[in-house]
């Protein structure tokens, strides 16, 4: 008997032990939890204060932007001994990209491909990437496109095209397909240009990507609505020879 009831104090010692063993590892996971949601928390937060601050950032630079082009309106319509021909700024304007222009060219619309993806492929070769934005891009400009606009957003001389998570930034714009570039220019120019053999569109039809291209008589570009910020240019009056 003395030695059964050894045993049972023995085998009553080892599940006493598992029992508490088993609360320190209850207790370690749900901190480890917390802390991990505390810091999701946390994180989450800081995004979204981020987020409110850039927001705030854009609607003065927006503000900025309006304020200005009104300034601009007063200029050319001033009455003074020498006001400013408006005809003689409007190219400049174009140029910049601040003006809605209205004209015949094509509109290009890029889908990702609707192949079904085999087994152990990347899937990043179904998708519309930015290269392949900029080399339609890229080819029309070189055919003469006078105006061009990706998802409504005009593309200017400082502008950026670049994959930004599972969307396509353009002038800091997120973008997702489908994406129609619309280009104002001689339509059959610009289609000869994409379509010629071993060209833009043979090449994204390679890859699987859906492309389509119209021709249209009447296009409509809009001015770019972001804003201009330029630190380094130095005016040639303060000084640069």
């Amino acid at each position: 008997m003395n030695k059964l009831s050894k045993m049972k104090k023995f085998y009553l010692l080892i599940a006493l032990a598992c029992i508490i063993l088993g609360i320190i590892f209850f207790v370690q996971f749900r901190i480890a939890r917390s802390v991990q949601y505390n810091e999701s928390i946390r994180r989450t937060q800081e995004l979204t204060a981020q987020v409110e601050q850039m927001k705030k950032e854009r609607d003065v630079l927006q503000a900025q932007l309006t304020r200005m082009r009104g300034q601009l309106e007063n200029i050319l319509t001033i009455d003074s001994p020498a006001p400013l021909n408006k005809e003689d700024i409007e190219p400049a304007m174009i140029f910049a990209g601040v003006t809605e222009l209205t004209g015949s060219g094509v509109k290009v619309t890029l889908q990702d491909s609707s192949a079904i993806q085999k087994p152990g492929e990347n899937p990043n070769f179904y998708l519309v990437h930015d290269e392949d934005i900029l080399r339609v891009v890229n080819e029309i400009k070189a055919a003469g496109a006078e105006a061009i606009a990706v998802n409504e957003q005009r593309l200017t001389a400082a502008t950026g095209i670049s994959c930004s998570g599972p969307s396509i930034s353009v002038n800091k714009k997120a973008l997702v397909p489908p994406f129609v570039i619309t280009a104002i220019g001689n339509p059959e120019t610009l289609e000869g240009a994409l379509k010629m053999r071993g060209g833009v569109v043979e090449f994204l039809h390679f890859c699987g990507i859906q492309v389509s291209i119209k021709k249209l008589e009447n296009i409509t570009i809009p001015a770019y609505k972001g804003s201009i910020k330029m630190d380094y240019i130095v005016e040639k009056s303060a000084g640069l020879l």
